[in-house]
């Protein structure tokens, strides 16, 4: 257990960084100190757990606590003194599911209403066909640690616009379509075999990854031939996209129950702002974490859950799916980082408010510190990656993308102006993307 040391060579600290992800037992140094990433038994929490871990993170850390794009929470700001500390109470509470080994400590993302009471249009059990990939995933050595599986449930939240190695999707019938590397997609299979299906290709790669670790990282690193040598299945159509979903709000149960989405902006969030939140909500609601970057309370009655949104809007959180903040992803960027050569943060706060109208419709902003992409590894329909201070500028792509331009806060402000051209392409991407589930 340690972070990297800052008088390992840089060379050694930047090779360690690759491929690696930080958890509890292993902290990773930050320009504001070390980052704890937490992984709670079964991605589920109750209002009164969150309330720990924000107490936790204020008297251990800077008080900062982040949501993942994966949705694991991170806090911030903790030191080499605080750590042993925090890392007692989050164990011997039971606020985290760590174990030992360099794998993913969490492999699966699904719906944070996969599995809810009365939650309609769920063509498999996502909740327990995670929760037996994670078991088997367990099973493997050799796995990447940000080796991903989305388990989509084919139901009203799909989670398409999520990166991953293998993504599941029920399309019906009790059957699943799986597709690695969203390139060759595979079956259907009964639900019952799918676990199996997955685990073989997990140690299929894994042998792959062994052999070639610095340049076989991701199922996406495989030639078409590779990834067709992992199982010997049938090949099917891609699964049909359906309309993004919203990400923020109030959702409708059965039997009269709700669930609400609450967003942190950016990610996010102040430990007396998650506290009050927490103390907000019915004592017996249940919390998972959010893709989207925020929490689902669930098994609300309706008077409570419209008590949690007051009280969330009157905390400066995200209640509203039009909210122009929930189409940005920015990283924590400098001096909070110490990779970053740009304060993304607080760029994208700026450029979020300039650009909210073509946000709000669909059009997608990210803003990353530097080339890593940590809070976006995917394509946006603008993407600024910090450069000495400066932003490269790559329209519909990614940080690893040929910039078109170089250009410094003001001078992004003035292309994002009516008439300018960077405003017309997002205006563009805003039409295609059109109006959302």
């Amino acid at each position: 257990m340690s972070a990297l040391p800052r008088t390992a060579p840089q060379a050694e600290r930047d090779a360690l960084r690759r491929g690696w992800c930080p958890s509890t037992l292993k902290p990773m140094e930050t320009g504001d100190g070390w980052l704890v990433r937490l992984h709670p038994p079964g991605a589920r929490l109750v209002p009164q757990q969150l309330e720990r871990i924000a107490a936790l993170a204020a008297a251990h850390g800077s008080g900062l606590v982040d949501i993942s794009a994966r949705a694991n929470l991170q806090i911030r700001g903790v030191t080499p003194a605080s750590h042993p500390a925090l890392v007692e109470r989050l164990l011997a509470e039971g606020l985290v599911d760590e174990h030992d080994g360099d794998g993913p400590q969490r492999l699966t993302l699904v719906s944070p209403l996969a599995g809810a009471d009365g939650y309609e249009g769920g063509r498999i059990d996502a909740v327990s066909l995670a929760g037996e990939i994670e078991r088997q995933g367990r099973t493997i050595p050799g796995l990447p640690p940000k080796l991903s599986v989305v388990v989509d449930d084919g139901g009203a939240f799909p989670l398409d616009g999520f990166a991953c190695d293998l993504r599941l999707v029920g399309i019906g019938g009790g059957l699943v379509a799986l597709g690695l590397a969203d390139r060759r997609w595979l079956g259907p299979l009964p639900e019952s075999a799918v676990a199996a299906a997955v685990a073989a290709v997990l140690n299929g790669f894994a042998g792959v990854h062994r052999a070639a670790p610095a340049r076989i990282r991701r199922l996406r690193d495989l030639s078409d031939m590779a990834l067709a040598a992992l199982i010997d299945l049938p090949g099917t159509a891609p699964p049909a996209r359906r309309p993004p979903p919203r990400r923020a709000g109030l959702f409708a149960l059965a039997h009269e129950r709700f669930a609400v989405l609450i967003g942190l902006p950016f990610g996010r969030g102040e430990a007396g702002t998650l506290a009050k939140l927490a103390t907000a909500a019915p004592a017996d609601a249940g919390i998972r974490l959010s893709p989207w970057r925020g929490l689902a309370f669930r098994g609300l009655d309706r008077a409570g859950a419209q008590r949690l949104l007051a009280q969330a809007e009157n905390l400066g959180l995200i209640v509203k799916d039009g909210d122009p903040r929930l189409s940005v992803q920015a990283c924590a960027g400098s001096p909070a980082c110490s990779r970053a050569e740009v304060p993304a943060m607080a760029a994208a706060d700026r450029l979020a408010e300039i650009a909210a109208d073509l946000l709000a419709q669909g059009a997608t902003l990210h803003v990353s510190g530097c080339v890593k992409a940590c809070a976006h590894p995917g394509s946006a329909d603008l993407t600024l990656t910090g450069r000495a201070g400066r932003y490269d500028v790559v329209l519909g792509g990614t940080t690893r993308d040929a910039p078109c331009a170089t250009l410094d806060l003001s001078a992004l402000e003035a292309r994002l102006q009516p008439g300018q051209e960077i405003r017309a392409r997002l205006a563009e991407a805003a039409r295609r993307a059109g109006p959302r589930g």
